[in-house]
């Protein structure tokens, strides 16, 4: 969520805070209205602010840079850069200037950028 929408639900949940209980005291409510008012408004308010800052806990952004020189030989696994096993994390991978890999024999597999196996 970009800051300005962060702003935005901020100030609403702000006004929303002070308005429920202003428009519960127009109506001449009894002390058990207005507390139940400002509590629900209170809690609203908290989870509206609350969910634009959490961040997934599995994000995570790769980079590998000027990658290249990845060599396996008999059934060996080489990685010169990002590895991420079955596709794992839902962040951005990015690999630049990839180059030089080599697999020689059986079973072996060289990658040099971004490897989802």
């Amino acid at each position: 969520m970009s800051q300005g929408w962060k702003i935005t639900v901020i100030l609403l949940a702000a006004v929303g805070v002070v308005s429920t209980p202003l428009i519960w005291l127009l109506d001449s409510p009894d002390t058990g209205q207005l507390a139940g008012a400002s509590i629900q408004a209170a809690v609203g308010i908290a989870a509206l602010i609350w969910v634009p800052f959490q961040r997934p806990d599995n994000r995570t952004d790769d980079v590998a840079v000027r990658t290249g020189r990845a060599d396996a030989s008999g059934g060996g696994t080489a990685v010169a850069g990002i590895k991420r096993p079955l596709g794992q994390g839902s962040g951005s991978a990015k690999a630049e200037r990839t180059g030089n890999a080599t697999a020689r024999g059986n079973g072996s597999s060289a990658v040099s950028g971004i490897d989802y196996s």
